[in-house]
């Protein structure tokens, strides 16, 4: 019986602080058909040494990854992602950012739920949020957006992103007809995929913690999480037309901009 393979991009630019903890935390996973493309926008910090060196197998030693990486000049992290998406060979594919990391078994556990139901398309689980040292921080934020994933996308998405990005897998063939994430989008080409995902297929919810999602002070969500909530409000005007879930997507943006401001 042949074993339905998984693809997993990971686009990098200057990660050496992070990005062998994400690459061991694929490489560990116990799942025996998993390719991994690491793609480095021509990292100048050492990354290229970790990719070079690292004898990426899986930690059980009964079985092999496949590992592939390329360190160039891309146009951004969308584009990165994108280009892995193209080599990707796998049914089922992924991206995991090269500062979060994925959960023991989290593979194992997606890969059950595709082989099991052919009519799931793609599915998200749960995600802790953590800090430079990898502890966890930010609780009440993770269960504030579980909370919201189990509401109908139809109401959830035009009002917020609730969706847990390096938790999230779809099968490979959606991408005849959906296309890649769009290059023009900086912070938010995740949610702008997402509700092109929603409007042809139904998600599914599994209750598993599957990824760590990092945050620091050179990611996106540490420094820059007022430019991607602006960039959140364009997609969603552009996507719905309901002013009333338009004006909360509003609100709820200036709510979360002023707990951040607190947090952080």
């Amino acid at each position: 019986m042949k074993i339905p393979r998984i693809s997993i991009i990971t686009p990098s630019l200057n990660q050496r602080r992070f990005i062998a903890r994400t690459i061991e935390s694929v490489c560990a996973q116990d799942y025996p058909n998993i390719e991994y493309i690491v793609m480095d926008g021509g990292s100048t910090d050492g990354t290229v040494d970790i990719l070079k060196n690292g004898k990426w197998k899986m930690e059980n030693g009964k079985k092999n990854i496949l590992f592939r990486w390329v360190s160039e000049k891309d146009n951004g992290q969308a584009d990165a992602i994108n280009t892995g998406l193209r080599k990707a060979t796998g049914d089922i594919v992924g991206y995991l950012n090269s500062d979060d990391y994925y959960e023991p078994g989290a593979i194992r556990k997606v890969m059950e739920i595709f082989q099991k139901d052919k009519a799931v398309q793609w599915l998200t689980g749960d995600c802790r949020i953590v800090n430079e040292k990898g502890n966890e921080i930010e609780r009440c934020i993770r269960f504030y957006k579980k909370a919201w994933r189990h509401i109908p996308l139809q109401y959830a998405l035009p009002v917020l992103n609730p969706i847990a990005q390096p938790s999230t897998f779809w099968r490979k063939r959606v991408m005849d007809t959906l296309g890649t994430f769009k290059q023009t989008l900086t912070y938010a080409f995740d949610y702008d995929y997402w509700i092109r995902l929603s409007k042809q297929y139904p998600l599914t919810v599994l209750p598993d913690t599957l990824s760590c999602f990092r945050i620091h002070k050179k990611s996106k969500g540490g420094s820059d999480y007022r430019l991607q909530f602006e960039e959140e409000m364009r997609i969603a005007k552009h996507h719905f037309d309901n002013p009333i879930l338009l004006r909360l997507h509003r609100a709820h943006a200036k709510l979360t901009i002023w707990t951040y401001n607190r947090i952080k």
